[in-house]
């Protein structure tokens, strides 16, 4: 298995769309539209096998110092071949050349954020803007089991 990164284009909206699917199903990632995905689709880096995408995420920027990961999925029979790893290192290199200074992310897999130096903080301390922008359209809002990471570059 030999796994290429790139950056997506518009092109790619409908397959990122499929593959996130069950995910945005189950209410383990929020629903993006395609109008939504083509505004943001520079801040997505895509994972193929092939011509088979199996993985993306984003990165998301809201503020001159701050970014979030977003969105991370990797097609089941994929996982635990460091494609998620490799996604955000990738972000993360991403995000230092831009100049952010901090990265953070909302995820239900703490360990797996944790193993690549992010630490804990409380929501509270989250963009405001974040949460009436986001979290809202979540099925879970208010009731969040999401720990929220965050990453010093």
């Amino acid at each position: 298995m030999t796994i290429e990164f790139r950056k997506a284009t518009l092109g790619d909206i409908a397959k990122m769309r499929e593959l996130v699917k069950p995910e945005v199903d189950s209410g383990i990632i929020l629903e993006r539209s395609e109008d939504e995905i083509a505004t943001n689709i520079r801040s997505y880096t895509l994972a193929f096998d092939g011509y088979e995408l199996v993985g993306f995420c984003a990165l998301h920027i809201h503020t001159s110092y701050l970014a979030e990961i977003r969105s991370l999925i990797v097609k089941d029979g994929y996982r635990g071949n460091k494609i998620g790893e490799n996604l955000i290192k990738k972000l993360l290199d991403e995000a230092k050349s831009l100049g952010l200074q901090k990265v953070l992310s909302l995820t239900y897999k703490q360990s797996f954020f944790e193993r690549l130096g992010f630490v804990e903080i409380p929501k509270e301390t989250l963009p405001e803007h974040k949460i009436w922008a986001d979290c809202i359209k979540c099925k879970h809002f208010p009731i969040c089991n999401e720990v929220s990471l965050i990453k010093n570059l």
